[in-house]
């Protein structure tokens, strides 16, 4: 069966994945006052956030249009591929998913599968490569999903913003209200809970906080059955030294395990601000079985 692979920009695939893996990434806009840029094309985290040192206007971000999709739905159909299976962003922190949703609703001969991968990222690329690994060995569009739900059941990710403003102007944090008000030197601790983001604790300093999710990382995955297959991920809003001193405490406490360091996307890095960091983890795509 002839199955094409498409995921939007958020999931920061490098270019040499994207051409070994056929994918076809959609990029995601960002509009900062009248000009629109194209994550992935013409705009890194480093540019979005020298354009808010300089009094730019609060960047917001968007969806392809639908013409666009449709239009390389439309040229996949005409190209003989027999199924489509999109992986997006969380649908929590954009309506992406529910636009292919309707699309694939009301355009059957696409035999379009969207699928939410409920968090962005090196996580959502890394449920795209699993994905081509299996369209590869020949598995059906259904025993693809399947494999997908089990590995994301696997992730999950603490992370800390410098502070709330790009979050709760965005509204992009689902329990902002509790948090709002009390911002002033609070770090807030987040996480994913169905694909929301969700403030779930707040310290004073970015040092403790960072020093918390360090410690829940361990509390959490101590007990996990696959903690000898797990792939670890540091990410960071322009703050690689953060993220390396991360990475080091990583290393001493997961010996011998992947650990992946990278920035956040820029239509990430949007919502969460400069100086944002996270902790996450999952199944290693690499130690487990993708061929049946």
């Amino acid at each position: 069966m002839k199955i094409a692979l498409v995921t939007d920009s958020t999931s920061v695939l490098t270019a040499q994945e994207v051409k070994e893996n056929n994918v076809i990434v959609m990029p995601i806009p960002v509009i900062i006052g009248n000009k629109e840029y194209l994550e992935g094309v013409n705009i890194t985290s480093e540019q979005l956030f020298e354009t808010q040192r300089n009094g730019a206007e609060f960047p917001k971000t968007s969806q392809p249009s639908m013409g666009k999709m449709i239009e390389l739905y439309n040229k996949l159909h005409e190209d003989g591929y027999e199924a489509i299976i999109d992986i997006t962003l969380s649908s929590g922190i954009s309506g992406y998913y529910q636009t292919l949703q309707n699309i694939a609703k009301n355009n059957p001969q696409y035999h379009l599968y969207p699928y939410d991968s409920k968090m962005t990222v090196r996580l959502q690329g890394y449920l795209v490569l699993a994905a081509a690994r299996m369209i590869k060995n020949g598995l059906a569009p259904e025993q693809i999903i399947n494999h997908l739900d089990k590995i994301s059941k696997t992730i999950n990710e603490f992370f800390v913003v410098d502070d709330l403003k790009n979050l709760s102007r965005g509204g992009r944090l689902s329990n902002a209200s509790a948090f709002i008000g009390t911002m002033l030197h609070i770090k807030p601790l987040l996480t994913f809970e169905d694909g929301k983001i969700i403030a779930f604790d707040k310290i004073r300093s970015m040092k403790r906080a960072v020093t918390k999710i360090e410690n829940l990382t361990l509390q959490k995955t101590a007990g996990l059955d696959y903690k000898d297959k797990l792939r670890l991920f540091v990410f960071h809003s322009n703050d690689s030294v953060q993220a390396q001193q991360i990475k080091e405490f990583l290393t001493t406490n997961f010996p011998n395990m992947p650990i992946d360091v990278a920035e956040f996307s820029p239509v990430i890095a949007t919502h969460l601000g400069e100086k944002s960091i996270a902790i996450a983890w999952m199944i290693d795509i690499d130690k487990i079985d993708l061929t049946k």
